[in-house]
């Protein structure tokens, strides 16, 4: 297997395969030709990437293809369209405030997966902000999160829009927190969450996993340059929950 250097912040505990690596300003995504979405996202969350711009701005909404993606395999706006399903964002808009132009990116559909609007709108959005809380507290430097979708396989594909966008069973995000522990050796925490791509009254406790059981069902590597017998374990466990108030 080829590794792949780590050329930015996002990807410094690793970075997956995938058909297209495409570079924002603030974000990474892995594209995969064959769903027409991301196969993953990953980011960097933290004091700079948080700030606010001088100027307010509601978020932009200016959802749009990516040109970078070769035509036959991109996602459309018609794809979208009467399908009932939102175009679910895997690097969210709230995280990149920090100008126009990198709000503006997160609107790339690119970013875009179908998710049912009863999972978008609620358990997905609530977990992005338990994330945020998570990077604000002072005892963590800084937070990465890799997020994308899952589906099942030997189970009926289900599609939409004339570009065949396949719809996913679930969606995975895995967290990875860095400390502020001055002479300490267990400086990183983390997390790992299978949510099922439906609405759903279950607490985000209910969906922590072990994040070797994401790499198994995703068939990826995640965050493949930690090293050694504590970082095992840190993929083997489910971690317990942070405080979220």
């Amino acid at each position: 297997m080829i590794e792949i250097p780590s050329l930015r912040p996002e990807s410094r505990y690793g970075i997956p395969t995938a058909d297209l690596f495409l570079f924002n300003r603030l974000y990474i995504v892995g594209y995969s030709y064959l769903f027409r979405q991301p196969r993953w996202a990953m980011q960097v969350i933290d004091d700079e990437t948080m700030m606010q711009a001088d100027e307010d701005f509601d978020r932009l909404d200016n959802f749009r293809e990516d040109m970078r993606v070769p035509e036959n395999f991109r996602s459309t706006l018609d794809d979208y369209r009467g399908s009932g399903f939102d175009r679910g964002h895997l690097i969210n808009s709230a995280d990149r405030k920090g100008s126009r132009i990198v709000n503006s990116e997160t609107f790339l559909l690119s970013n875009m997966s179908p998710q049912k609007p009863g999972f978008n709108r609620a358990i997905w959005l609530e977990l992005e902000e338990a994330v945020r809380k998570l990077a604000k507290k002072k005892e963590i430097a800084e937070v990465y999160t890799i997020c994308g979708p899952l589906f099942k396989i030997g189970d009926k594909i289900e599609v939409i829009g004339d570009n065949h966008v396949v719809v996913p069973d679930a969606y995975f995000k895995s967290i990875l927190a860095e400390k502020i522990k001055p002479k300490s050796t267990n400086q990183l925490a983390m997390w790992s969450f299978e949510i099922p791509n439906k609405r759903t009254n279950k607490s985000l406790r209910e969906f922590l996993v072990p994040t070797e059981q994401i790499e198994c069902r995703a068939g990826l590597q995640i965050w493949d340059k930690l090293r050694g017998e504590k970082s095992d374990r840190l993929k083997t466990r489910k971690g317990r929950m942070w405080s979220v108030k």
